[in-house]
């Protein structure tokens, strides 16, 4: 019997339901194409370990964070399931039904809606990681086959994960409900909330809330001087500053426009202050919560866009774009699909001695390096403290001056154009050049059209010039631009695909977080729109009064996670050379994607509190 009365009440509330199954099941898709991306050793056959290694930990990044925001969700969520059923159990206690079997309903509930929602994610994660893995397979050039999305161990984890969160979320609503007597369940919704307003208290938390936010801002633009620790500052100050901020500073600003009586009497605006007044003073902590969740979120997608803009800085990092250490058919076959653009000999002559304390040095003549005129990517930080880097010439004049810190770094470049990149470098005359008894050694210095275009081409030639053959297992390859550009774009690709799904995770949890908490509601505001209408006031401005107070609570979030990202994108400058590029493309998506949950909370909640108006 208590089964027939318990589908019956979640019949009746199928829309709350289906908004909670939706949320739920989203997180697990995610979570799901996070663990088989990072732990699928499908992977790593066929493909670059270096890009292989990088993507996975990526993914293994993402999980964490992941499951972190997930576990804040289902706390908001749980509490939302409970809210909307506990008016049913109280009248079913109050029938004659026993705590203990009440107990017993509400924890079989939460697991079975928690079950059907990871099921039916890990179904939907399947699919989506066959979609995303093969985008990142073509991305990152790799060659693998018959990939498929199903992958048992991440299937386990994310049952075990989702399962362990909502075995605790069932029985803290088992044990909620049994320590609370019939009437607390009946009239919770009814139950008053004491307003306490202290203007001195008040000023002074919204003085501490926009300094907290000033400091945690200025930590973000300051991560050349304090590292680290500008995360773990910001982290903090922000948190603390957006809960002052929600609590002082905006419930000030509503009681300013209280105060100005030709605004307030206009139409429902009266009404409307009066309910984010009360809304305000009791989603402190959710609007908090909330706009860092919206911050995280659009960060998160706006970084992980703007990582693919990396790998240009990879290509910036190396001048020659291929060099060529040995001429092997293979490599002159391969030559042929390339367009060069220019090509550069350099000479030079190895002399290994085993008791020496370095026992490879290479000498170059003088003569080489003037006629030559051979050229290195010079790495600084430039004065708004991003990675740059500038064209500069080997010469003889610098490499003579003994042991400053340019002559050290054109040393080094000389050795990174040769096989021999831990070798000694010695400059001598062309007299002394050819008296050496040994084998002169020769590198070609290419610089192709349009690289990126060309790479699958320059990547296969660069192996071959390297190794003789197309592995990658010679050590030597790792200091040429190919092999930096593939881990630099399988690290950016890792990160862009993270950022965007997380980003949506996120957004789907804080907006359907909001959405619970607005619903949960609802019904205790129901009665006062019914005497609204009662007394002759007209549909449309009930709605607009609606649409009001709700974009409102939407909007504020909205607009202080959008002020984090700003300042917050100051840190990611020593990592992207531009982190406001194209930025209007992530916060339009994200922004319509907000905007859809918000029209969707306006509806149901106007069929809620304007369901028996006719």
């Amino acid at each position: 019997m208590l089964w027939k009365l318990s589908l019956t009440g979640i019949k009746s509330r199928f829309k709350d339901y289906l908004i909670l199954f939706s949320g739920l099941t989203f997180a697990s898709a995610i979570f799901y194409m996070f663990m088989s991306i990072a732990t699928n050793s499908t992977f790593l056959k066929g493909a670059l370990v270096i890009a292989f290694k990088t993507t996975q930990f990526v993914f293994g990044f993402g999980i964490a964070l992941l499951a972190i925001i997930t576990f804040v969700y289902i706390v908001y969520a749980n509490s939302f399931l409970l809210s909307m059923r506990q008016k049913d159990y109280g009248m079913y206690m109050m029938l004659g039904a026993r705590t203990g079997k009440i107990g017993t309903l509400i924890f079989l509930e939460t697991l079975i809606v928690g079950f059907l929602a990871t099921i039916l994610g890990v179904l939907i994660g399947v699919g989506l990681t066959q979609v995303v893995s093969q985008l990142l397979i073509n991305q990152l050039g790799l060659q693998i086959h018959k990939f498929v999305g199903f992958y048992l161990p991440a299937f386990i984890w994310t049952i075990i994960f989702f399962a362990a969160l909502f075995l605790l979320a069932a029985l803290w609503n088992r044990h909620k409900l049994v320590k609370s007597n019939v009437i607390n369940l009946l009239h919770e919704d009814q139950k008053p909330v004491k307003l306490r307003y202290n203007k001195v208290w008040k000023f002074i938390e919204a003085v501490l809330g926009i300094g907290l936010l000033g400091i945690g801002y200025w930590a973000m633009a300051k991560y050349q001087v304090l590292l680290t620790n500008s995360i773990t500052i910001g982290f903090f100050t922000i948190t603390i500053g957006s809960y002052f901020v929600f609590d002082s500073l905006f419930t000030t600003i509503i009681n300013i426009l209280r105060n100005n009586t030709k605004f307030e009497y206009k139409k429902l605006h009266s009404f409307t202050l009066g309910q984010l007044k009360f809304r305000l003073t009791d989603y402190t902590r959710i609007l908090s919560v909330v706009s860092l969740l919206f911050a995280l979120a659009l960060g998160a997608i706006t970084v992980g866009l703007n990582f693919n803009n990396m790998a240009d800085q990879a290509l910036e990092s190396s001048y020659y774009d291929v060099v060529l250490y040995k001429k092997t058919p293979q490599v002159e076959h391969d030559l042929k699909k390339i367009s060069v653009k220019s090509t550069k000999t350099f000479n030079y002559k190895l002399i290994e001695d085993n008791k020496a304390k370095n026992p490879q040095t290479i000498y170059v003549s003088k003569d080489e390096i003037a006629k030559k005129n051979l050229k290195y990517q010079n790495f600084y930080v430039n004065k708004k403290g991003q990675q740059a880097y500038s064209t500069k010439t080997i010469n003889v004049k610098e490499l003579q001056k003994g042991s400053s810190a340019r002559t050290e770094m054109m040393k080094y470049q000389l050795t990174q154009l040769t096989p021999y990149p831990g070798a000694g470098v010695k400059i001598v005359s062309q007299k002394q050049y050819d008296q050496l008894r040994s084998e002169n050694k020769s590198v070609e210095l290419l610089m192709v059209n349009n690289f990126r275009r060309n790479f699958a081409n320059i990547e296969k030639l660069q192996k071959a010039a390297v190794t003789g053959s197309l592995n990658d297992d010679n050590p030597v390859l790792n200091s040429t631009k190919a092999m930096n550009y593939r881990f630099v774009s399988s690290m950016a690709s890792g990160f862009e695909f993270m950022g965007f799904f997380l980003g949506l995770a996120f957004l789907a949890m804080l907006a359907s977080t909001l959405m619970f908490k607005v619903l949960s509601g609802a019904n205790s505001d129901k009665p006062r729109y019914k005497m609204l209408w009662k007394i002759g006031t007209r549909q449309s401005l009930l709605k607009a009064s609606i649409a009001k107070e709700i974009g409102v609570l939407f909007a504020l979030p909205a607009v202080l996670g959008i002020i984090d990202v700003l300042f917050g994108l100051q840190f990611f400058k020593s990592l992207l050379k531009n982190p406001y590029d194209k930025i209007w493309i992530p916060f339009t998506i994200f922004l319509v994607l907000y905007l859809i949950y918000y029209l969707i909370t306006v509806k149901l909640y106007e069929g809620i509190v304007l369901k028996d108006n006719k």
